[in-house]
């Protein structure tokens, strides 16, 4: 099969690293790809998001299946246009992937059909946002309806604090029509994890658990990023958990969607808080995580590229997946100023070293070639760093020993990565 991965992120260098070892999977694009991606695959220079570049290119290269990996092609309803065009692809449809472009959307679905998730309103008008705000206190939390790339997150500590966020997205336009709309809900308080199912409309099938951390720096401080590491199994997704998260949030979303003439297909990524009063839900997005995609890949035995094509043509009912017993976990480099203002075009030194390290894997997301053949930074997240090991501590430890081998002034990345699990 002729397989494209769309996409340019540490998310599309692990999907391409899985699927290249697939014996059904003979030629290999991706688009636009980075320089890691390139010892994989083929790498266009097509926009993720130019969706009528995408359909031309898979059209151009006869290609049998595309696997769409970022959001934003997918909320423009890219699966939809290549489905158009008589081209299989694993991702959900414009309208089904409104669980993740519109907040408001996603809150309203679960307060229509029992599906536990913090309480909240949603807001066009400044004055009765505020008003919502001054009546609930906080900390309270204030979000973008629509896409911000990871950033349109503010979790306020003060009222004060909420209603500057209010004003940032509905006056400001901060982040343009994504924040036209905004949704302030209730602080939960508990530990969060991710939880990953892939869904063929019907059936949801779950993937191995991870958990990741957003924020900036050590400690879980600083701004909400769109990953700064993640690790594989998170130790408090246990059995009896996962079955209750399938149970109370994923198998009902999935009936939901069918309800609301939105069947779901492709991976559904369930960002949970797990409060005393049981797992509730804090976001659906619409496609693997990233970082947790790369450490979901580095523990999967079985053949990934069959079970994305199960998810396209409804068949995961008894599919099986194998996942090895090792823990996996990733540091993320980012560049320094991220998730602000950073500079691109720094050359990163020492990755044939770091990566001719036992039990490592080092995915790139933000790289480009120089005009020497060198990797230089091109991004705000620019490698996923990911160590394997019997425990998390292993992994954690490889990981580390691999980070402090890569030669970057200009990148920085948390040091605490798998704290959590490390320390139970």
């Amino acid at each position: 099969m002729r397989i494209l991965v769309v996409g340019g992120g540490g998310r599309e260098h692990a999907l391409c690293w899985a699927i290249a070892s697939s014996p059904l999977c003979d030629k290999l694009f991706c688009a636009p790809g980075n320089a890691g991606i390139a010892q994989e695959a083929e790498c266009l220079p097509v926009a993720a998001d130019d969706l009528a570049g995408i359909v031309n290119l898979a059209r151009r290269e006869r290609i049998d299946f595309a696997v769409v990996g970022p959001e934003a092609p997918l909320v423009l309803g890219l699966v939809d246009k290549l489905t158009a065009a008589g081209i299989k692809s694993f991702g959900p449809s414009a309208a089904a992937a409104a669980l993740e472009g519109s907040k408001a959307f996603m809150k309203d679905l679960c307060a229509k059909h029992g599906i536990p998730t913090a309480a909240y309103g949603r807001f066009t008008d400044a004055a009765k946002a505020k008003a919502f705000i001054r009546k609930n206190g906080a900390p309270i939390v204030v979000k973008a309806d629509g896409l911000a790339a990871g950033k349109g997150v503010i979790i306020a500590e003060s009222a004060a604090e909420a209603e500057a966020a209010v004003d940032a997205m509905l006056t400001a336009g901060q982040f343009g029509e994504a924040g036209s709309e905004v949704v302030i809900e209730e602080f939960l308080q508990g530990e969060e994890a991710s939880f990953f199912a892939l869904v063929d409309g019907a059936t949801a099938l779950p993937l191995a658990s991870a958990q990741d951390h957003k924020r900036a720096f050590d400690g879980d401080k600083g701004p909400n990023t769109g990953g700064m590491g993640a690790y594989s199994p998170a130790p408090i997704v246990t059995e009896k958990l996962s079955a209750e998260i399938m149970e109370r949030i994923i198998e009902p979303t999935v009936r939901a969607m069918q309800a609301e003439g939105r069947p779901f297909k492709g991976v559904l990524f369930a960002g949970l808080m797990l409060t005393a009063e049981g797992p509730k839900l804090l976001e659906y997005n619409v496609r693997f995580g990233d970082p947790e995609c790369q450490v979901l890949c580095a523990r999967l035995m079985s053949d990934l590229l069959p079970a994305l094509i199960a998810t396209h043509d409804g068949v995961l009912k008894n599919f099986h997946l194998r996942w090895q017993d090792k823990a996996a976990l990733t540091v993320v480099l980012a560049a320094k100023g991220y998730p602000d203002s950073y500079q691109r075009g720094s050359a990163i030194r020492g990755l044939d070293k770091a990566a001719a390290l036992k039990d490592v894997l080092i995915f790139h997301a933000g790289t480009k070639l120089g005009l020497d053949g060198g990797i230089l930074a091109n991004g705000g997240r620019v490698l996923s760093v990911t160590g394997t090991g019997a425990t998390i501590a292993e992994a954690q430890a490889r990981a580390y020993e691999a980070v402090d081998l890569v030669d970057w002034p200009q990148g920085f990345c948390r040091r605490d990565i798998g704290w959590r699990a490390v320390r139970k």
